[in-house]
């Protein structure tokens, strides 16, 4: 194992959700299927078993990514493989999530520099001008961009494999997944010599499981939804499309991440927002529409509470 500067704070992550894709070492290409066995050779998995969360790993790449934040004047992207110049903008991380299920290896590359790109495309849409020019200066913006159609010119079929988003988790991210893949594990206080463990609630499911259960969703609600072109049939068909994107022997996991720190343990014991999702969809697939409509406001309902929490102070 190669020697690791943990970052030790009390800070606490973003509050983000993320949806993550981990592929077998086997869809990887060479040379970089050999540099992705080394890599978790040397680092050993983050999670070596269904039951296990990568939170600790997922924490410590958050808190980095947060003393990064600090540089005057400040970056549009985090560093990346080299030295953090502009030519650097254009390498990919080189880390990633690493999960051991049944004695096989599964990869989810960090994809820093795409997710970052998207991240700036989000920032600019949502940010007005003079703010967003206090947060990035044009300058640093125009030099990003270029970067990225540079980058792009030569990754055009490039994916992220973790979605994020923040102060909630989308309904339809609960689609691919059922209520006994959910797993929570609660906090553990620090003990001793022992450090602490944050806590986690997390789905994970097989690729070809999540892809049925998606498509499945996507026909009951192109059909049975009240409206023509519902968000949520438009959420399920572009988390399918997604999906499609990579190896059918992938793992597909939904974590709720910083999230877990603002809903508070007895929410997080209580919440079964896959199941009902999937109660819903029964009900509409039943022709029951008064039953799916009460499941769908419910977890609605919950997920605007956690959102409105945003404008806290």
């Amino acid at each position: 194992m190669q020697d690791v500067t943990a970052v030790r704070t009390s800070v606490l992550p973003p509050y983000a959700a993320h949806l993550r894709v981990y592929e077998p070492l086997a869809a990887y290409p060479e040379p970089e299927r050999a540099r992705w066995q080394a890599y978790a050779a040397e680092r050993g998995p983050d999670a070596a078993s269904v039951e296990e969360p990568v939170a600790p790993a997922a924490l410590e790449a958050q808190r980095g990514a947060l003393a990064e934040l600090l540089p005057r004047p400040p970056r549009a992207l985090l560093p990346g493989a080299g030295a953090g110049t502009v030519e650097d903008w254009g390498r990919e991380s080189e880390r990633a999530f690493v999960r051991v299920v049944d004695a096989v290896t599964y990869i989810c590359p960090w994809a820093t520099r795409l997710r970052s790109w998207q991240a700036l495309d989000e920032l600019r849409e949502s940010l007005p001008v003079a703010l967003l020019d206090t947060v990035l200066p044009q300058a640093v913006r125009q030099q990003a961009q270029s970067a990225q159609a540079s980058w792009r010119a030569s990754h055009p079929d490039a994916r992220p494999w973790i979605l994020t988003s923040r102060w909630e988790v989308p309904v339809r991210w609960f689609l691919p997944f059922a209520d006994e893949e959910r797993h929570y594990l609660p906090a553990e206080p620090a003990g001793g010599e022992q450090p602490g463990r944050p806590a986690a609630l997390f789905y994970l499911t097989p690729m070809a499981q999540a892809r049925r259960r998606v498509a499945r969703a996507y026909r009951v609600l192109r059909t049975g939804a009240p409206t023509k072109g519902s968000p949520l049939a438009l959420g399920a068909e572009e988390v399918g499309r997604w999906l499609e994107e990579f190896h059918p022997r992938s793992l597909v996991e939904l974590d709720y991440g910083g999230l877990v720190h603002v809903i508070g343990a007895g929410a997080l014991a209580a919440d079964r927002s896959a199941g009902e999702v999937a109660d819903g969809l029964a009900a509409l697939r039943e022709g029951d529409a008064a039953v799916a409509a009460r499941a769908y406001e419910a977890v609605t309902e919950r997920w605007r509470a956690v959102l409105a929490m945003r404008q806290a102070n």
